[in-house]
């Protein structure tokens, strides 16, 4: 299943055009990926950073940009788990001016599962992997 949040874009977002600087976008995905480990996996993103040590460095990035949005204005950010591999992790986002259906922008990011002591990649854990393919199963 997809997930949404809803976040204005603030003066310090935009560019000298009045629209959302490029980069701010990234920032927005990953917000959506905290967002979504606390509401949707049930493990606040600080928790598996500092109590279970898991860290998840993006080593894969592509972003369509479709649309402007400018300053003022509200979004929706909609990530989804498109794929769970043995160490990896395929999240898909896009960003929406809410009650439109077309995405103003959409990426996607390839994780790795990092031991945060070791910075050495490792498996995904099983309880990870279950809350991860479960939610992915209900975008089918």
């Amino acid at each position: 299943m997809s997930f949404r949040f809803q976040l204005k874009i603030r003066f310090a977002d935009v560019d000298r055009a009045g629209i959302v600087y490029y980069p701010r976008f990234l920032h927005y995905f990953h917000v959506a990926l905290e967002e979504f480990f606390g509401r949707q996996l049930n493990v606040d993103y600080h928790v598996l950073v500092n109590q279970y040590r898991i860290g998840l460095p993006t080593v894969h990035l592509v972003t369509d940009f479709i649309q402007p949005i400018s300053y003022g204005e509200s979004i929706e950010v909609e990530i989804r788990v498109q794929k769970v591999g043995y160490s990896s992790i395929t999240f898909g986002y896009r960003t929406f001016k809410p009650g439109e259906s077309e995405p103003r922008n959409k990426g996607h990011n390839v994780v790795v599962c990092m031991h945060m002591d070791t910075f050495q990649k490792q498996k995904v854990p099983d309880w990870l992997r279950v809350r991860l393919e479960s939610n992915m199963r209900s975008n089918a």
